[in-house]
C-alpha cells in the first residue's frame, strides 16, 4: 500500500474558481440578464418589492420575491463573492425554484469587504434575515453560495448573531459551496481586504463552533469544484455530525463553482427539495 499525502502550497490557487473552469470567464456576467429578467417580470406581476432597507447602510437592502398565494415560509438567500464583491442583483432567478413552490425569497445586499470586517458582514446578514422575517410568517430557510454559504451556517452556530424568536424558526440550512473553514483565508492575497486574523477566524467559522439545538444542515457542493471547496463542504457536516446536529453532505455531479447553484431556479431540483422539505 502506498501513501498519498496531499499539501496545498498555493492558497490563491485553491480558492480561485474562474481560471480553473473551462469558460469560466463568462461568469459572473451571465447571471446579469436571467436576474434582470425575473425581477421584471415579478415586478410587473407587483410581487417583488425591491431594495427594502434593514439598516442604514448603502448596500443594506434586500428584494423579496413572493408566490401567487399567502407564503408558506420565507428563504433567505446570500450571495457569495468571498465578502468583497457582487449584490443582490445577480442572483434573482434563483428564487424561482422556492417561489413557484410557495414560498417568500429574501435576497439581502450587504457592505462588501474591505469596507466591513467578516464580523460585521454577519451581524448585517442576521440583521437582514430578522427584517424580512417580521414580513413574512412561517419557517425560515437559509441558502447561501461560497462566502454566502458560510453567512448562512452562521446563523446556526452557537453563539449565534440570530435573536433567539428568529433562529428557532430556522428549519433548515443550505450552504452551497460553503467556505466553513476561515483560517486557510489567512493565506491569501484576498485577506489583504479580508482582514482576517486568528481570533475572528475562529469567531466566525461554523466549523469551528458548535451548532445550535436542533441545527439542520445541508452542505451542497459541485463534484468538480476545486478540492479547497469540496473539502470544507464535507468538513461542516462531518463536524457538527458529531455535535448532534442533523446533517448531509451532497456532492453534486457535473457541476462547478458557477453552475452548482443553478438547481436553486428550478422547483423540481433535489437542491430545491432539500431546503424546503418539512
Amino acid at each position: 500500500m502506498s501513501l498519498v499525502f496531499r499539501t496545498v502550497t498555493d492558497w490563491n490557487d485553491a480558492y480561485a474558481n474562474g481560471p480553473n473552469i473551462p469558460g469560466g470567464e463568462r461568469w459572473p456576467a451571465a447571471w446579469v440578464g436571467p436576474a434582470q429578467a425575473y425581477r421584471e417580470a415579478l415586478a410587473q406581476g407587483g410581487r417583488a418589492r425591491l431594495d427594502v432597507p434593514y439598516g442604514d447602510g448603502a448596500r443594506q437592502r434586500y428584494d423579496l420575491f413572493l408566490p401567487k398565494a399567502e407564503p408558506r415560509g420565507l428563504v433567505v438567500f446570500v450571495h457569495g463573492g468571498f465578502w468583497r464583491a457582487l449584490d443582490k442583483s445577480y442572483w434573482s432567478h434563483l428564487a424561482n425554484g422556492p417561489v413557484a413552490s410557495g414560498y417568500a425569497v429574501a435576497m439581502p445586499s450587504y457592505t462588501l469587504a474591505p469596507a466591513a470586517r467578516i464580523t460585521g458582514i454577519v451581524a448585517e446578514v442576521a440583521q437582514a434575515i430578522a427584517t424580512a422575517a417580521a414580513e413574512v410568517d412561517g419557517p425560515l430557510m437559509l441558502t447561501g453560495h461560497s462566502a454566502g454559504g458560510q453567512l448562512v451556517s452562521r446563523m446556526i452556530a452557537a453563539p449565534s448573531p440570530l435573536d433567539e424568536a428568529v433562529r428557532r424558526r430556522v428549519r433548515t440550512v443550505v450552504s452551497i459551496s460553503g467556505v466553513h473553514d476561515l483560517r486557510p483565508m489567512l493565506a491569501t492575497a484576498m485577506n489583504a481586504d479580508l482582514r482576517i486574523d486568528e481570533a475572528e477566524a475562529w469567531a466566525q467559522s461554523p466549523a469551528l463552533l458548535p451548532p445550535t439545538p436542533g441545527a439542520r444542515l445541508v452542505c451542497w457542493v459541485g463534484a468538480s469544484e476545486r478540492a479547497e471547496f469540496v473539502r470544507q463542504n464535507a468538513l461542516l457536516a462531518n463536524i457538527w455530525t458529531g455535535l448532534g446536529a442533523s446533517t448531509c453532505a451532497i456532492e453534486e455531479p457535473d457541476r462547478h463553482h458557477f453552475n452548482v447553484i443553478d438547481g436553486l431556479a428550478d422547483p423540481s431540483h433535489p437542491m430545491v427539495a432539500a431546503l424546503l422539505a418539512d
